[in-house]
């Protein structure tokens, strides 16, 4: 396992998490009263899992077919429309 590559994904993967819906969702769900918060923690922890298990799944099935180099060209550009959609919205 390369520590490079761990840290650069659990860093990128940490702060695009920070404020996102998810940590806003689960939040709430933590907050409500009479909630089990290992129950909770156990919940987002396996969602983030599965998500996180489906993009790789998907990342390697689309790198058989198309260059690694264009799938981040198309997750860029996806990022800056859902920026500029997002600004706009405000």
């Amino acid at each position: 396992m390369d520590p490079k590559l761990v840290a650069t994904v659990f860093i990128a993967v940490f702060l695009a998490e920070l404020g996102d819906k998810t940590l806003l969702a689960t939040l709430l769900f933590a907050a409500r009263e009479g909630s089990s918060l290992i129950t909770v923690f156990v919940a987002a922890s396996s969602a983030l899992v599965a998500s996180t298990a489906l993009g790789v799944v998907a990342g390697a099935t689309l790198s058989n077919y198309l260059e690694p180099r264009y799938l981040s060209y198309a997750a860029g550009a996806g990022f800056m429309v859902i920026g500029a959609w997002t600004i706009w919205q405000a």
